[in-house]
């Protein structure tokens, strides 16, 4: 199987971020960046399909300069070569966008099957694996915990609400979203990091790409959260207040 992974470098979740001058984006000299976290999941994916039925996995990757040391991150774990779409200012980009480069990097290597994350940890569109199935009419499936190969195409499991599941069979080629916590991701062995350095990674551009539309939608504002505290006094007997306090804390806190 020839696979392709889309993976996107994000600032670290544990990171300090303070809003640019321009007020459009996060000052990123400030911040260390890794991966994605449900790009790293799609990727270990993937590496476990290629063990189990051979083939070739590449890592493909827009963003600036500093994308490269992820993508080598991919390869040192087992990838086979990479891509790199160099866009400065991908920030700037819509989710179509964003898709529609991706999705035409994809085109040249006509893989049998796309591996996307979920969503990404900064923007959190959602949207970019779904726009890349369409824009390359393939057959798609999101929140996915596992795949696998089978004779007509792949048969994969999907996360729904509440604790279910859902099994579905898919023809190749095909584009799947995966859900992060499905499998252990592995780490990069020594002998992984020194392959990484003499794998192939290609360098693209937009203008290559022929991708230079202006984009649909436009982030013109980026402010961190407002945090501020309040005191309620639920009323009642102690026993309707525990069952009003249990209902906040599931609904409006979101912690139980």
């Amino acid at each position: 199987m020839k696979i392709i992974v889309a993976i996107k470098q994000v600032p670290e979740r544990d990171a300090q971020v303070r809003i640019n001058r321009a007020g459009k984006w996060i000052e990123e000299s400030d911040v260390q960046f890794a991966m994605n976290e449900s790009d790293a999941y799609a990727l270990e994916e993937a590496l476990q399909l290629k063990e189990k039925h051979g083939g070739e996995v590449i890592v493909l990757s827009a963003g600036p300069e500093r994308a490269g040391t992820t993508i080598r991150e991919a390869l040192a774990k087992g990838a086979d070569r990479g891509v790199h779409i160099e866009a400065a200012d991908l920030h700037q980009c819509d989710a179509l966008g964003a898709a529609q480069l991706l999705a035409a990097a994809v085109k040249r290597e006509s893989p049998d099957l796309v591996l996307t994350g979920l969503q990404s940890d900064d923007l959190g569109y959602g949207q970019t694996g779904v726009i890349i199935a369409e824009v390359l009419g393939l057959p798609h499936a999101s929140l996915i915990l596992h795949v696998e190969k089978t004779d007509t195409g792949l048969t994969v499991k999907r996360e729904l609400e509440e604790g279910w599941f859902q099994t579905i069979d898919l023809p190749l080629p095909a584009v799947l979203m995966i859900q992060s916590g499905g499998t252990k991701l592995r780490y990069a062995t020594l002998m992984g990091i020194k392959k990484a350095k003499t794998k192939e990674l290609r360098k693209l551009n937009a203008s290559e790409l022929g991708q230079s539309n202006p984009p649909a939608a436009v982030l013109e504002k980026v402010t961190l959260p407002h945090k501020q505290k309040s005191t309620q006094i639920i009323p009642g007997s102690a026993k309707e207040a525990a069952a009003t306090l249990v209902e906040k804390l599931k609904f409006e806190v979101r912690v139980i």
